[in-house]
């Protein structure tokens, strides 16, 4: 057990590989779904899930882990030996999340650092990657939140999505955007503010296919061309498509590293099913 616990909120949508690889701790939100209360990634797969919405009149939310589960997994690491913990959430602007893990963290008797990675799915997964490799290199708990911050200044994630629908009634986006996309039958894209940790609108397109080369053109126009990338291809159950989409990148743009996964339960309710989306950041040198 290393000295320094990592613990990520379930919206990471790390590979589970990885977060085997580097000994990440995972507390999942919640699902509620008419009388069930599922838990990310544990009671309810995102396969499932997926399936499940488009089928299922009931409109699923999603609930926070509670002080007790906070408390349990800060113990089992200390427990394991940790004496230190640092723990990465999902944006404060989009969850309660962060503010519950530095409450329950003062109570503990270690030591308890919270970050709010100010975004979801990946670019909370990117920070919890360069907080982790900073770890195995033997870093301070300080170095890892400082390469976690790193990584963030230089995140850039962005949306296509089917349909504007799912992003309107889990409140994420203006009624402003829900009206325009409701007047036209667009795909819209949504991008992360990694300042604020909010959804902005930008831009959109008539069909999938222009709006997947929506995706890449905007995403990779804020990439500098000539610097070592590292990129996760997320997807909302369209699975083919982010495969074909990560092939690409892969022939086009010949990343350092490159990651394909399907968002989970707790953002797939607002993002919806058949979304794709990029996440990712160039490194100053490869590492």
């Amino acid at each position: 057990m290393n000295p320094i616990a990592l613990i990520a909120d379930s919206t990471c949508d790390i590979p589970q590989s990885m977060i085997n690889r580097y000994g990440i701790s995972v507390i999942p939100l919640g699902v509620v779904w008419g009388d069930e209360l599922l838990h990310d990634r544990v009671d309810l797969t995102p396969e499932e899930f997926y399936q499940r919405l488009e089928s299922d009149p009931i409109w699923p939310t999603s609930t926070l882990p509670t002080p007790a589960e906070f408390e349990k997994i800060y113990r089992d690491a200390i427990e394991a030996g940790a004496q230190e913990i640092v723990v990465m959430t999902v944006s404060s602007a989009m969850s309660g999340t962060f503010q519950l893990a530095e409450q329950v963290g003062r109570n503990m008797d270690v030591p308890v650092h919270a970050v709010d990675s100010k975004g979801p799915t990946m670019s909370l997964g990117w920070q919890v990657l360069a907080a982790a490799r900073m770890r195995e290199l033997g870093g301070s708990a300080a170095k890892m939140i400082e390469a976690a911050a790193k990584v963030r200044e230089k995140l850039v994630q962005i949306v296509c999505l089917d349909t504007l629908e799912y992003l309107h009634r889990g409140g994420r986006i203006g009624n402003a955007a829900h009206f325009f996309g409701s007047l036209l039958d667009i795909k819209p894209l949504v991008k992360i503010n990694h300042k604020t940790g909010l959804v902005e609108f930008c831009g959109q397109a008539r069909t999938r296919k222009k709006s997947i080369e929506s995706l890449v053109s905007h995403f990779f126009e804020q990439l500098s061309p000539e610097k070592p990338k590292r990129i996760a291809v997320l997807h909302g159950g369209a699975l083919s498509d982010a495969q074909a989409l990560a092939d690409r990148i892969m022939k086009e743009y010949h990343p350092l590293e490159l990651l394909v996964n399907i968002t989970g339960p707790v953002l797939g309710i607002h993002t919806g099913p058949r979304a794709l989306a990029l996440c990712g950041y160039t490194e100053e040198e490869a590492i």
